[in-house]
This record gives C-alpha cells, structure tokens and sequence, in this order.
C-alpha cells in the first residue's frame, strides 16, 4: 500500500555522517582516557544523542568534563561543515514522493543546528523546510512521541505512515507509535534491526518498489 506521509530519519538516510561522528566521538572519548575504536562507538551510540553517549561512556568508565556534551557538538559541526554525501538513491525517491503528492518529513534525535549543516549544501534542507523535527524538542526516538507529533501536524495516521530507518532506535519509534517502517541496511547488517518489526531494505531504489511507487 502508498503511504501518505513518509517519515525519513536524517542521518544514515538522508546524508552519510554516521563514520563521520562515530570518528569524531572516539577520538574525543580517547583524548579523555577513555580507549574506545569507531566501531565499538558505532555499536554503543549510534541512533541515540550525543548526552546519552557520553552518559553511556561514564557508566562505563569515562571521566567527562561538565560541558562535554557541548565539545562534542562543536567538534562534529566543525567536521560537518566540511561536507557531507547524500545517500546514494534518496534523491530520486524524494522526487517520486513529490510527483505523486506524498508528503515528507524528517524525525532525527540530532538537534536542528546539526541537521542544517548537513541538509543544506544539497539542498534537502529546504525541501522539508517546515517538516523537520528534532528529538530535542520533540522526544528522542525510540519514544514515539516525535512521530505522532508529524503525524498529528500532518493530520495523516498510523495506518498511512511510514518510517525510514537505519537504527534500532527509530525502528522502536515506529514500533511503538504503531507506524510501519522500513530498517535501510545498505551495509549488510539487517541484524541490528532484528526484534524491531522493521521491514530491512538495502538499497533506495527497492524502498521505492516496497512502498508501491509509480516511475
């Protein structure tokens, strides 16, 4: 069935930064003694905030400083504003949503500033102008309360809504908030989805076959 309304996720979806922070924060982790590789960072943190990150790190050892969360920010901006890709194929799916009247939205648990940063060089950023929701004013993912936000603004569902998802925490959201949802796994690893509900999907042109697209 054509859905209504499409939910993306930002990062992982939208625009390739995950390598990017995952490499920021451990390096950063590693500056304050805290011995940590990109993957392990990957598999600990990603989907979720940078405050709960480092809160993870200190249950898990680390000394942090008060304003560690506001560091860490200002480190991963300064490398994003160097650029950032756009995920292979999500263009053209965003163009098929528009030709056919579907709308969009994003629910990222980034904070706006980051998703400005990453959003507007390709112009994606004011393709969902108005429609972009953070889980710092909304409720990070994998609490649904950011989604039925979209969708109590959009005035669209649960029936005619779909997430896209790269991480387990958007697919809980979708999970609780009753949604169907897709788990985007272009990286061969549908695992971490596993127990979501999550459809997995690898490649954006296969997306736009699950959800029934015309050409």
């Amino acid at each position: 069935m054509t859905p209504k309304l499409v939910i993306f996720d930002c990062d992982g979806v939208l625009v390739d930064t995950e390598t990017l922070a995952t490499t920021i924060i451990a390096q950063n982790l590693n500056r304050h003694g805290f011995a940590i590789t990109p993957d392990e960072t990957h598999r600990l943190f990603a989907g979720g905030t940078i405050a709960s990150a480092g809160a993870e790190a200190v249950r898990q050892g680390a000394t942090l400083p008060d304003a560690w969360v506001d560091e860490m920010y200002a480190e991963i901006f300064a490398t994003l504003r160097q650029g950032v890709d756009v995920i292979e194929g999500v263009t053209a799916l965003i163009d098929q949503l528009d030709r056919q009247g579907i709308l969009m939205a994003i629910a990222s648990n980034g904070p706006v500033a980051k998703m400005e940063i990453t959003l507007r060089p390709s112009g994606l950023w004011d393709r969902f102008a108005g429609r972009i929701y953070s889980g710092h004013d909304h409720g990070a993912k994998p609490a649904p309360d950011m989604l039925h936000k979209i969708m109590a603004d959009a005035g669209i569902g649960t029936a005619d809504t779909v997430m896209i998802d790269d991480m387990p925490t958007g697919c809980r959201a979708a999970q609780a908030a009753g949604i169907r949802c897709f788990g985007y796994v272009a990286d061969g690893d549908p695992a971490r989805i596993d127990g979501t509900g999550a459809i997995p999907v690898t490649s954006m042109s296969a997306l736009s076959a699950a959800l029934n697209l015309r050409e």
